[in-house]
C-alpha cells in the first residue's frame, strides 16, 4: 500500500480531507442523551515543562522482521528502496515526524559486536540470533545502514552499547568510529568504509536490561560497570554524548535507588522498561484482535500502572537528583500479546487494534504529565514487532491504529505541558472500575492549544465540559480515531478499517468548550 494514499493531514490543521460523511454521522449518533459528562479545566495560564519530542521515540531491534523485511530489503530488491531501505516505510515514518530511533536492541544489543556490521556486506560474518528465534543474522544492516536510515527519516540515533558480552575497548572504539573526525585508526576505518564525515550521536546507552538478558547483574555490580565503561566514552570535537544508564524493570525500585546512588551523577538518563501484559500472565498473554470486553478492560486498566511507576521511580530520582538533570527514559513500553497464529514465536509478530490505539494514547498522556522528568520514550517496536507503527508483508505495507495515534499526538512535540484538572465518569466492568477519560493538554510555540482525549468506555460517549483558563477560543478543529468494534484493526486487504477522520462534535460558549467524545475513541482538538 502506498502510504501517501492514507496520510493524515498536517498536524497543525488537524483535519482530514478524506472524512466519509456516513461514518461521521454514525459516530455522532453514538453520542446519546444519556451519555456521561466530564469536567476538564485546562490551566493555559500556568504552562509547565516542555514535552520533549523524544517522548515520541521508536525502537528497532534485530528481531523477527523488524529490520529485515520491515526496513531493509537490499538494493537489489524489486521493492522500491533507497540504498536498500524501503521507500514506503521511509515516507510513512517521515510523515510521523519520528524524533529518535533506538537500535540495535533490546536483548540483541548485548550480544552484538559492531565490527561484524561494517565493511563489504559479502565479507561480514554471520551470527546466530540466540534471543529471537535462533535465526541466522547476516549483519547486512549495521552501523552505516542504521545511521543512513536515521538520516533518511529525520530521526536522531539512539545507540545501545554492548556491556553484557562486549569489552570497554569495543564500546570506546565504536563511539570513536562514529563520532571522531581525527586522523585516527577508528575514524580512518570509517572513512575506508565510505563515510568521510563523522555522525552526530547524542544518545548512547551503556547496556540494556543488565538485570536480565544483559548479564543477570546485581544493581551494585551494574552501577560499578557503568562507571567503568562510561569513563571510556569520549566526547570528540563537535559531538557530546548523553549517557543512558540501565534502569529498572517495572517496579524494581531498589534497582533505581542503587544505580542512582552509585552512578547517578555520571548519567544523563536512566531507562525504565514496562510492558502492558494481560493480568501479568506472560505465558498466556491473549490475542491482539480476538478478545472479550473483559480483556479490553484488563489491558486498558493495567496500562494505567505506568503513572504509578513513573511517579515512584521519579521520587527516588528526585532524592539523588533534585534538579532533574537525569532524564527518565522509558525506552521500552507497549502492549504485548501472544504472537499471531502460524508465526515464529521468537519473532513477536502481533496485530494492532483500536484497543492498542487507546492504550498508546493513555501512555502518551501519562508521559506528558511527567514531562519534567520523562525525557524520552521508545515504543516497542516500530515495524512488525509487538505494538508496531507499521506492518509489512513483502511489497505490502499497512499503517496500524497506533501509527495514527502517534500522528495525531505529535502536535504535542516540543510544546509546553498545561496542567489539567479532570473530573469524570468511571468505566465499570464486573465490579471493577477505571477512569473512562484520559486527557492531556499543551501549548505550542504558535500559541495553539492541543487537548488529547482517550475514552476507554466501549459503550458510552462522554460530553467533556472544558474550562479554558487564560485563553478565549476563536477557532476549534479536531481529529478522531474510532471504529465499529473493539477489535477493529487494519489489514493489507482493509488498510483503512481504523483511520482518523475530522472531528466536529463540539460547541463553544464564551471561554468554555464542550467536546462530545464517541465511545472507544482517541480525539485531539486544536484551539486557536
Amino acid at each position: 500500500m502506498n502510504p501517501k494514499s492514507n496520510r493524515i493531514s498536517r498536524p497543525a490543521a488537524l483535519v482530514l480531507s478524506r472524512l466519509v460523511p456516513a461514518v461521521a454521522l454514525v459516530w455522532a449518533a453514538a453520542l446519546r442523551a444519556e451519555d456521561a459528562t466530564c469536567q476538564l479545566t485546562v490551566h493555559a495560564d500556568q504552562p509547565g515543562a516542555v514535552i520533549n519530542p523524544n517522548i515520541y521515540g521508536q525502537f528497532a531491534e534485530h528481531l523477527g522482521h523488524g529490520i529485515y523485511g520491515g526496513i531493509w530489503v537490499g538494493e537489489d530488491s524489486p521493492i522500491p528502496n533507497t540504498r536498500g531501505m524501503r521507500n514506503d516505510v521511509i515516507d510513512a515514518l517521515r510523515h510521523l515526524r519520528v524524533p529518535i530511533l533506538r537500535w540495535p536492541g533490546g536483548c540483541f544489543a548485548d550480544e552484538y559486536h559492531w565490527r561484524d556490521g561494517i565493511g563489504p556486506r559479502s565479507s561480514r560474518p554471520k551470527m546466530i540470533n540466540t534471543n529471537w528465534g535462533g535465526v541466522v543474522e547476516d549483519n547486512a544492516f549495521g552501523t552505516h545502514e542504521f545511521l543512513d536510515f536515521c538520516e533518511l527519516i529525520g530521526a536522531e540515533p539512539y545507540i545501545t552499547g554492548n556491556l553484557g558480552s562486549g569489552t570497554v575497548q569495543e564500546m570506546h572504539d565504536w563511539v570513536e568510529y562514529m563520532t571522531s573526525d581525527a586522523d585516527s585508526p577508528m575514524a580512518n576505518l570509517r572513512r575506508k568504509n565510505g563515510r568521510n564525515e563523522p555522525w552526530k550521536i547524542k544518545y548512547f546507552a551503556i547496556g540494556n536490561e543488565n538485570w536480565g538478558c544483559g548479564g543477570d547483574m546485581t544493581p551494585e555490580f551494574y552501577a560499578d560497570q557503568f562507571r567503568r565503561y562510561n569513563a571510556f566514552i569520549k566526547n570528540y570535537p563537535g559531538n557530546k554524548v548523553a549517557r543512558i544508564a540501565c534502569g529498572p524493570s517495572d517496579d524494581d525500585y531498589a534497582w533505581t535507588d542503587t544505580v542512582m546512588k552509585i552512578a547517578g551523577k555520571r548519567a544523563d538518563g536512566l531507562s525504565l522498561h514496562h510492558y502492558t501484559v494481560m493480568d501479568g500472565n506472560w505465558k498466556q498473554k491473549g490475542s491482539a484482535t480476538q478478545f472479550s470486553e473483559a480483556e479490553w478492560f484488563a489491558m486498558l486498566s493495567q496500562t494505567l500502572k505506568m503513572d504509578e511507576l513513573i511517579t515512584r521511580h521519579s521520587g527516588i530520582m528526585d532524592h539523588y537528583d533534585p534538579e532533574k538533570k537525569v532524564g527518565l527514559m522509558v525506552d521500552e513500553w507497549g502492549a504485548w500479546y501472544d504472537v499471531e497464529p502460524g508465526t515464529n514465536p521468537g519473532f513477536l509478530y502481533q496485530q494492532n487494534s483500536l484497543r492498542d490505539a487507546i492504550l498508546a494514547g493513555m501512555n502518551l498522556n501519562i508521559f506528558h504529565k511527567h514531562a519534567d522528568r520523562v525525557q524520552m520514550s521508545n515504543i516497542a517496536q516500530m515495524i512488525n514487532v509487538l505494538q508496531s507503527m507499521i506492518l509489512t508483508d513483502g511489497p505490502k505495507m499497512v499503517l496500524t491504529p497506533t501509527y495514527h495515534v502517534f500522528a495525531m499526538y505529535n502536535v504535542h512535540q516540543g510544546a509546553h505541558m498545561l496542567p489539567t484538572d479532570l473530573a469524570g465518569p468511571e468505566y465499570r466492568f464486573r465490579g471493577k472500575a477505571m477512569p473512562a477519560i484520559s486527557a492531556s493538554a499543551s501549548r505550542d510555540a504558535q500559541g495553539r492549544i492541543h487537548i488529547s482525549f482517550c475514552n476507554a468506555d466501549p459503550h458510552a460517549g462522554v460530553a467533556v465540559a472544558c474550562r479554558l483558563v487564560g485563553v478565549s477560543p476563536s477557532k476549534v478543529t479536531g481529529t478522531v480515531l474510532t471504529a465499529d468494534s473493539i477489535g477493529a484493526h487494519n489489514t493489507f486487504d482493509r488498510p483503512g478499517a481504523v483511520s482518523p477522520a475530522a472531528f466536529t462534535d463540539f460547541s463553544r460558549e464564551g471561554d468554555n468548550l464542550t467536546v462530545r467524545l464517541p465511545a472507544k475513541s482517541v480525539t485531539v482538538v486544536e484551539i486557536d
